[in-house]
Order: C-alpha cells, then structure tokens, then sequence
C-alpha cells in the first residue's frame, strides 16, 4: 500500500497527463476533456481493478454463444422500418439515478440492473431501482464472484433460475460482498430469457438499442483517458477491442456536428464524466469494444 508521499506522486503524474491532454483539447485536436477526479491518486492498474469484468469468461461466453445470438438480419429489418436517427432512454424514463459501486468490482450487476430495469419499466409503465447486491451475493452459483467480478449475462442466468429479481429498496447496496438474504416474497422483477448480440457489429447494437432497449455492455475502460473523462466523446487509440474490464448500460446514440457517438451509463457516481455519463465514438472501428459482448433482457 503507498504511502502519503507515493500518492501525492502519483496524483501530479495523473494531473499532468489530464493537463497535456486538455491542452490539446483546447487546442482542438481531442474530442473530449479530462479532469481530475476521485481516482485521481490511483494507478491506472490500481484502477483497473476496481472497475473488473470477468475478462476471459466474457472471451469464454461469446465462444459458446450462438445458440443464444440474435439475427442482425432480424435487427436490422425490424429497426429500418422504425428509421430512427437518435435517441435517449433518459427523456424517456427508462433510466434509473446514476449509483456509485465504489471499490466493489461489479460492475456487471449495474450493468445487467440497469437493462432490466428499462425491459421492467417498457413492460409496466413503472421504473425500479433493482438490487445489485443480491446478484454480487446470490449470483456467485452461476459463475459470478461477487465483488472480484462477473458478467451480466451470468447474472441473468441467476435471475430467470431465482424467478426474478427484488427491488433496490429491499436488498439494498452493500459495496461489499455478504451472504445471500433473498426474499421471493419480495421479487419486483422477472427475466423470461437473454440473449447476446452479433458481436463486433455496431449496426446490430444500434438496431437493438432502438428496437429492444437498453443493452448491457462491456468496453476495455482500463486507459488513464478513460479513468479521468470529463466530458465531450470519448476515443483512445490505447483502448482495445479484447480487453473488456468493464460493464456498462447503453442508453443511446446520436450525432454531434459530423461525429457519431454512443450514449453510456456508468457506476462510477454523478460526479464522473458528464453526469455519470460517458458519450463514446460510434461507428469508429468498435471503439474500446463497444460491440464485442452485448446482452439484452427479455421480460
């Protein structure tokens, strides 16, 4: 563990990185502006495993995968007829406060709450905070382990084989990993099925953003850029298509000027990014891997 004097070190290193780089924003030659923020006396590796996604099982889930993929065909007849140009689940009111996960590494049960949440609300007309906690406690039979990690599609799995999913409200967040204390009295939500998209294909995510939802998703988020994002649409030529450390909630895409960008849920608190928010380029070679491992919810 660093001390006082290595993390003040560590924190002029990051702000110098933020500086050059905002320099070059003001400059006009970066799309988007970083800043300092509260993972500003971590390393990057230190970051990185706060935010982990079970990176290998998500390699391993799309290998074995497509049995359960849906058709880009299919996506893309269904959302040509619908020939939308942008949109925003927020001003629709799908989307659940942005939450905090803290130093808990699950990001994955924000993920797969946060699409359930939007497939629960177009179903019922009512949007519900569901508990992450109970799938870092209770998911850990189908492969997930707690707050060291996991996927959103695993936690589906729990889901549909628990018979649904309680509210916020009754299995409140922990930022910590306990014993499961389900209650099947208190399901507010249930799951029928899941199934991944095409991978590597941004069209099909758009099609299903517009046609289904919400999707979970997952990007490499480990670069120093992405740790201290501000605002404006994120891009990084140190981003890959592989490494997918972390879960996230498409939300929506649209275009500013000439550039294209994806709209993106994080659990990093409202005082990161824009809001809690990240836009990131779309259309841009599948940016951080937006499109390598996507999941929506049936209800």
């Amino acid at each position: 563990q660093a001390d006082d004097q290595q993390r003040r070190e560590i924190w002029e290193k990051n702000y110098g990185v933020i500086e050059s780089h905002n320099k070059r924003y003001r400059e006009g030659k970066e799309t988007y502006e970083m800043g300092m923020n509260r993972f500003g006396d971590l390393t990057t590796e230190e970051f990185v495993k706060l935010t982990k996604m079970r990176t290998k099982m998500s390699r391993m889930a799309l290998t074995r995968s497509t049995n359960v993929m849906l058709s880009a065909t299919d996506l893309r007849l269904a959302a040509s007829k619908l020939n939308v140009t942008s949109i925003d689940y927020r001003t629709m009111g799908y989307v659940t406060p942005v939450q905090d996960q803290g130093i808990c590494g699950c990001c994955y049960a924000f993920s797969a709450a946060g699409a359930l949440e939007a497939q629960w609300k177009k179903k019922t007309g009512t949007l519900i905070p569901l508990s992450k906690q109970q799938l870092i406690d209770c998911s850990t039979s189908e492969g997930n382990i707690g707050c060291r990690g996991g996927l959103p599609d695993l936690s589906y799995g729990y889901i549909i084989k628990n018979g649904g999913i309680q509210a916020e409200a009754t299995y409140p967040y922990a930022m910590q990993d306990q014993n499961c204390t389900a209650d099947k009295s208190k399901i507010v939500a249930t799951l029928s099925d899941w199934k991944f998209l095409p991978v590597g294909d941004e069209q099909a995510l758009q099609d299903a953003l517009v046609t289904i939802g919400p999707v979970a998703v997952a990007i490499d988020g480990s670069t120093i850029n992405f740790q201290f994002y501000r605002q404006g649409i994120f891009s990084d030529s140190k981003c890959t298509i592989w490494n997918l450390s972390h879960a996230v909630v498409l939300i929506g895409f649209g275009t500013e000027g000439s550039a294209n960008y994806w709209t993106i849920k994080n659990s990093w608190g409202p005082y990161w990014g824009e809001k809690g928010y990240f836009r990131l380029a779309k259309n841009k070679g599948n940016q951080c891997g937006i499109s390598q491992y996507g999941v929506v919810p049936f209800v």
